[in-house]
């Protein structure tokens, strides 16, 4: 479901904003509503849980989710891709269980990466990954056309949002965890305290339209991954000091950097494939974003336990952590930079 709400709604984005000024104002507005889900949901999870069972959290969710069922055919227009066709099902059936053997694989690894399993795991996602690329050659209609890998801008989006959920995603998903464990905070405060973060986030991605024209989506991104890893680098030591407020500066440079990567991102998945494709170019986007973002949070649970699980491991692993996060967003950086699109040679 969040999967076809996410791949679907760029698609009726570029229906409705066909040109390029109004594409740059919708997508920023996605992407700031991305950045403001984040903040509000763990702050009303979070209070529902303070007043009641927690599991009316849930159901308020499921109303809201009710309400905008309900309003959505009325508000939105239709699309269409003029290609027809039906589903890839045989391409999304064999990516789909490639993807879970490869997070089966990075989930059972911090177990041990030399086990059986893990390598059996790993051998059946590369067998899946080459049938599905067997299949996207042959079929009609595929779920992702692969000459699009040779396009440098449908690269650089593609990359982007794997890093984005490897070094971003993945970090503020279980930081959160290791606070409550490593500086005593309540599971209310530290939704408050990282609102900071995405609420920052939602600003700068609402505002990051008045960068078109003068910064490429490309450089938008390489910029978020840079101020990414700057404000990581400035958490470091905050687990052991005990102080949260050592996490303030880090957490609004960060949000700063999320804001441009949430802006850019959806621009740069719908601009960097043709028009009639923007739907497959949203979905490749943002599947990329959760694998990485999936195979990040094994990542990070492996790394900060490496060591063990007392208040002094996690210090250190709480900080080991950062260290991995911004050396992953500075490498995503320097890729994007280097993915700029090629010139057509001059004519004669």
């Amino acid at each position: 479901a969040s999967a076809a709400i996410l791949a679907a709604s760029l698609g009726l984005l570029v229906h409705a904003f066909p040109s390029p000024a109004g594409r740059v104002r919708a997508t920023g507005v996605w992407g700031a509503f991305v950045s403001g889900g984040i903040a509000l949901g763990p702050v009303v999870a979070g209070a529902v849980t303070d007043l009641a069972d927690w599991r009316w959290a849930y159901g308020v969710l499921a109303l809201a989710t009710a309400v905008v069922a309900v309003l959505a055919p009325r508000a939105l227009t239709e699309s269409r891709s003029p290609r027809g066709g039906r589903p890839d099902l045989p391409g999304a059936l064999t990516l789909g269980l490639a993807l879970v053997a490869l997070l089966a694989a990075l989930t059972l690894g911090r177990d041990g990466w030399l086990r059986a399993p893990v390598g059996a795991l790993l051998v059946t996602a590369a067998v899946l990954l080459a049938a599905f690329a067997a299949i996207e050659r042959r079929t009609r209609t595929p779920m992702i056309d692969l000459t699009l890998l040779r396009r440098p801008l449908f690269l650089a989006s593609t990359a982007g949002a794997f890093f984005t959920g490897l070094a971003v995603v993945a970090l503020f998903s279980y930081v959160p965890t290791l606070v409550q464990h490593t500086m005593g905070v309540t599971a209310m405060g530290t939704a408050g305290l990282f609102v900071l973060w995405s609420g920052t986030s939602f600003v700068v991605a609402l505002q990051a339209r008045r960068l078109a024209g003068r910064v490429s989506p490309r450089h938008q991104l390489a910029a978020g991954f840079v101020l990414h890893a700057v404000a990581v680098a400035t958490m470091l030591g905050a687990a052991g000091s005990g102080d949260w407020t050592r996490l303030l500066p880090g957490l609004v440079v960060s949000g700063a950097g999320s804001g441009l990567l949430n802006a850019a991102l959806p621009l740069l998945a719908v601009d960097s494939v043709p028009t009639d494709r923007a739907a497959m170019g949203s979905g490749a986007n943002n599947t990329s974003r959760y694998i990485g973002s999936a195979a990040g949070v094994a990542l990070m649970i492996a790394v900060a336990t490496s060591t063990g699980t007392t208040r002094h491991a996690l210090d250190r692993g709480t900080n080991a952590v950062l260290v991995v996060s911004a050396a992953l967003a500075l490498a995503a950086a320097a890729l994007l930079l280097v993915l700029r699109e090629r010139r057509a040679p001059a004519a004669d």
